[in-house]
């Protein structure tokens, strides 16, 4: 059925995608889940929102979502923002309390949960701070109920009904919460006609090999906007629960994986896992990496091991997709030997500035700034903090620290935030990380700030053995001094298993530092 409103968004096109051939294996659900054909996935949608609808979801309304990677959770996104409301993904790994105000910030209609998360779906209703929503599961909970059976629901539905769209151009299809590593993370809005914009010009084409893109990483993050994108071009999503670097080894080789995203970290976890020299490979075609700064040796390892498919993603809730990095810039170009994170997208424009808005020459750093079409409306109901990252001349100021080069790539530094303050000057964590991945003892390593008693800042390294090695405080100290100079050497090392990472996927700084101040 064409859109009540005449405004085709993301969802219209790609139901019209499952609808075209109906089928083909569109999801591949984990260990207990059903597969689902594209013609199954498209009737749940359109039950899910007869459902919904009935329940009084339409626009204007917030919709949360707690789940791990199942079939289901993607239905119910498409079906929600079908008729017009807004999704808002709630983490599992976070605090019950975190997740709680963070729904209670963005007064939830509905909370859908995942059965399997039914105890902290429970908690985060109990500690919501305004009026309570309305429940509803992803399949039976345990007693007591949370509330209405949602696909029970919709399978007792005497037919599939045909749910018109209800989408207008300028209505949030989400509200996506940044970071969340310091305090409450600020909530993104993210209207529907930038997004359908994006996926409509970065689908696949039509004659294109369909794409198997195995996701191992939350749905919640990036791996839910590339299965938009796989979805829309015909392909096929398979789910993992989370990311075992073993399990995806023998998925690329079993499933033909054609297409995995990854966080830079679980990027080298996949390098160091044993299994990986006796895995075949030959069906990749695109590993896609973002989401935080990646060490240029680390990159340079995955090229060698997984040949001319990598491919590196800038961009942020913010802003979208910024810029992109092809395999063949994969070569350490930049200050320092970074590589680049690529040219400017189609339709986005890049500039270097400094802390009063100049534009600075090519090669020289500063504050990475952002115009398109993709840039967000605004932070939700935070308009201090909005006008601080759009200055109202059309720019987003990103908080990363970068520069240009002759032929417009785009190199980053670090985060503005993340700079770390001490005696004689700023150090930037990730040029200590990149250094450290060099070091033979160190095979992962993040660095951080820690506040003294006397309120200044020393470099902290926590750090992971490579195989069969051993990490000295002493030995890492003389490497960075005489790679950097003192004023880089780090303070402390704290030797860990493995860094851990926010439910994000990305490096947890604040649980870094907070456990470096109990030593």
């Amino acid at each position: 059925m064409p859109p009540a409103t005449g405004f085709t968004s993301y969802v219209d096109t790609i139901l019209a995608a499952l609808a075209r051939d109906p089928e083909r294996l569109a999801l591949t659900g984990p260990e207990g889940h059903s597969d689902l054909t594209a013609g199954a996935l498209h009737a749940t949608v359109h039950r899910m929102a007869a459902v919904l609808d009935a329940h009084g979801i339409g626009h204007g309304h917030t919709v949360c979502l707690l789940s791990g990677n199942r079939p289901e959770v993607l239905a119910v996104r498409y079906a929600v923002n079908l008729l017009g409301a807004r999704v808002v993904f709630l983490y599992d790994g976070m605090a019950a309390e975190t997740l709680a105000r963070i729904a209670g910030s963005v007064e939830p209609a509905l909370l859908v949960a995942d059965p399997d998360l039914h105890a902290t779906a429970r908690e985060v209703l109990r500690q919501l701070p305004g009026p309570r929503p309305e429940a509803m599961t992803l399949g039976p909970a345990p007693a007591p109920a949370l509330g209405t059976d949602l696909l029970a629901a919709c399978a007792a539905l005497p037919a599939t009904p045909d749910v018109p769209s209800r989408v207008r151009p300028e209505d949030d299809w989400c509200i996506r919460h940044t970071g969340g590593t310091t305090g409450i993370p600020k909530g993104v809005r993210m209207a529907h006609a930038p997004y359908g914009a994006m996926l409509a010009r970065m689908a696949p084409e039509p004659a294109a090999a369909p794409a198997r893109f195995l996701v191992c990483t939350s749905l919640a993050h990036l791996a839910g906007i590339l299965s938009d994108l796989t979805l829309a071009g015909g392909g096929t999503v398979v789910l993992h629960r989370s990311f075992d670097p073993a399990a995806v080894l023998a998925a690329v080789e079993r499933d033909r994986i054609t297409d995995l995203w990854l966080l830079p970290p679980l990027l080298y976890r996949l390098l160091d896992d044993p299994t990986l020299p006796t895995t075949d490979l030959s069906s990749l075609a695109r590993i896609t990496y973002g989401g935080c700064p990646a060490s240029p040796s680390r990159l340079l390892q995955a090229a060698e091991a997984f040949g001319p498919v990598l491919h590196g993603m800038y961009g942020m809730s913010e802003a979208m997709s910024i810029s992109v990095a092809l395999p063949e810039d994969h070569v350490p170009t930049g200050p320092g030997g970074r590589i680049t994170v690529g040219r400017a997208l189609p339709g986005v424009e890049i500039a270097v500035r400094d802390a009063d808005g100049r534009d600075l020459p090519t090669g020289e750093p500063g504050e990475v700034n952002i115009r398109s079409a993709g840039v967000m409306t605004g932070y939700w109901k935070q308009p201090e903090e909005t006008a601080r990252a759009l200055p109202g001349d059309g720019w987003l100021r990103t908080g990363d620290v970068g520069c240009l080069d002759d032929e417009g790539r785009l190199y980053l530094v670090d985060r503005v935030k993340d700079v770390i303050i001490v005696v004689g000057g700023h150090v930037h964590p990730a040029e200590i990380e990149d250094l450290l991945h060099t070091h033979p003892t160190v095979a992962h390593c993040a660095v951080y700030g820690v506040r003294t008693a006397d309120e200044t800042e020393e470099v902290h390294v926590a750090a992971v053995p490579a195989p069969g090695r051993t990490v000295d405080l002493a030995d890492l100290r003389e490497f960075v001094t005489a790679h950097k100079g003192p004023m880089y050497a780090p303070a402390a090392v704290h030797v860990v298993d493995v860094i851990p990472l926010t439910p994000a996927g990305k490096p947890d700084k604040t649980a870094l530092r907070a456990s470096a101040a109990t030593v």
